[in-house]
């Protein structure tokens, strides 16, 4: 396998605090933190690295792009997340639209839906 070409960004006031919920949701190893920048690897390489990015203003809408965790219990794994600092989120997803909208303790928005597995090929 490659390593991934690109990265995942998020803004945010806090990277150190943000550095501890992301790493323990997504399994990913802390790197550091460089300059305004708090960096973590995958433990896979060819998954993306995801960099969290001091910026001065706050959060103030809804983000146009966002993580879908995937896995096999989304109920179980949304409580593992809300113990650590998530929690769930109305986007006006109705009642029991099969996946669980939630944001992290910054408010950034993420999903948490079944694992489907991906195509292997493309057509």
């Amino acid at each position: 396998m490659t390593d991934a070409n690109i990265d995942i960004v998020i803004d945010c006031s806090d990277p150190e605090t943000l550095a501890e919920f992301w790493a323990e949701a997504l399994g990913y190893d802390k790197a550091g933190l460089f300059d305004n920048y708090y960096v973590l690897i995958a433990r896979h390489r060819e998954h993306p690295p995801v960099i969290l990015q001091r910026v001065p203003e706050p959060k103030t809408g809804k983000a146009r792009i966002h993580f879908d965790l995937r896995v096999d219990d989304i109920e179980t794994e949304a409580q593992r997340l809300e113990a650590i600092g998530a929690r769930r989120i109305d986007i006006g997803q109705g009642v029991d639209p099969g996946w669980i909208a939630m944001a992290d303790p910054e408010g950034n928005e993420f999903c948490i839906c079944p694992g489907y597995p991906l195509p292997t090929t493309v057509p």
